[in-house]
């Protein structure tokens, strides 16, 4: 299974240099004058970052323990958490509900956050990391994701249907007002919504809705379209909070040396290495 598809687009190049650049800077985004609307628009610049328990799963849920780490003790439990969606629980169509408590049943091994895959949209937006945003003057702008090193471009103008299903998909973007809306589409089927087992079909679609409330808060909706998983169209709803401190910047997190040895087994174990030599 390839994790690193990549995006078919001439414009790509161009689009991630320019999201390279603003990375490697060492200016935080607090020590700069920031605009509050470029090019008429609202200025969405900054480092964004969910604070709930959607990562673990975007259904209501209690505190749990993680029985196969009880050496971690009270270190490894499931923080509980209230539902992101919209009306409480996700529609699932019978045969897809019961292929949600399979991926659960095989957790942690089964869930591809564990291999280091890239995350898919919409689940890199409510991580437990941060994330960045860089918008440029007319239609530019670009996410990175610390997970993984994961980014996308969105389209403003060249709109598609990506040839290809990719781990992050293809995202076109728009202007309802002040809102910035993407739709996701061309989505890879092995990407999950949560730890909890929470999937979906290549036939999903993604439609985004980012709203800033203030200076530092985003009102962040994703509604997802899969017939073939779910029986209707369901939405998530959060906040995102801008990171105020005065350094903040993106971090990496290159995680494939940390999957390695889950995903190639006694390939990588001491014992291999040593009989390799």
């Amino acid at each position: 299974m390839n994790s690193r598809l990549p995006l078919s687009s001439h414009r790509w190049p161009a689009l991630l240099t320019l999201g390279l650049c603003v990375l490697a800077s060492s200016v935080s985004a607090q020590e700069r004058a920031a605009p509050e609307r470029i090019a008429g628009k609202p200025n969405f610049n900054g480092i964004w970052q969910a604070m709930n328990g959607a990562y673990w799963n975007l259904e209501g849920h209690s505190a749990a323990a993680l029985d196969q780490f009880w050496q971690l003790g009270a270190i490894a439990t499931i923080p509980a958490g209230q539902s992101v969606v919209v009306g409480g629980d996700i529609p699932y169509r019978p045969d897809a509900l019961a292929k949600r408590d399979d991926n659960r049943q095989g957790w942690p091994a089964s869930d591809p956050e564990a291999k280091c895959y890239m995350p898919g949209i919409p689940r890199a937006t409510y991580m437990q990391y941060p994330f960045q945003i860089v918008q440029g003057e007319g239609d530019t702008i670009l996410f990175a994701y610390t997970y993984a090193n994961a980014n996308r471009p969105v389209f403003m103008v060249d709109h598609q249907i990506a040839p290809v299903d990719s781990w992050m998909g293809r995202s076109n973007g728009s202007w309802d007002g002040d809102t910035l809306v993407i739709e996701v589409n061309s989505n890879i089927e092995d990407t999950w919504l949560d730890r909890a087992g929470n999937h979906h079909s290549s036939a999903m679609l993604v439609t985004e809705r980012y709203t800033l409330i203030d200076a530092n808060t985003i009102d962040y909706q994703a509604t997802i379209e899969d017939p073939e998983t779910f029986t209707r169209p369901w939405t998530i709803r959060m906040p995102l909070y801008r990171h105020r401190e005065q350094n903040a910047r993106l971090l990496e997190l290159n995680c494939v040396k940390f999957s390695e040895r889950l995903l190639y087994g006694e390939f990588t174990s001491p014992d291999a290495a040593n009989a390799a030599q």
